[in-house]
């Protein structure tokens, strides 16, 4: 669960980076990150899969704190 809430965080903290590079006028990073984000969220929505989610729940240990109940 606390994977979960990093990984939504994680995300709105990348969305005000584009955002902050969209108001300094650096166009082509802002670009590349939201198509990186898109990639991303498409990613997750198509295949339900999550690499950052993928990565944090193998950091936190959550997959066997589950099988273990």
């Amino acid at each position: 669960m606390i994977s979960e809430k990093i990984q939504r965080t994680m995300m709105g903290t990348f969305l005000v980076i584009i955002l902050y590079t969209v108001n300094i006028q650096e166009l082509m990073i802002a670009s590349i990150l939201l198509g990186f984000m898109i990639v991303m969220v498409f990613t997750w929505a198509l295949f339900d899969f999550c690499p950052s989610l993928w990565m944090l729940k193998k950091i936190f240990k959550e997959d066997a704190a589950k099988c273990s109940k």
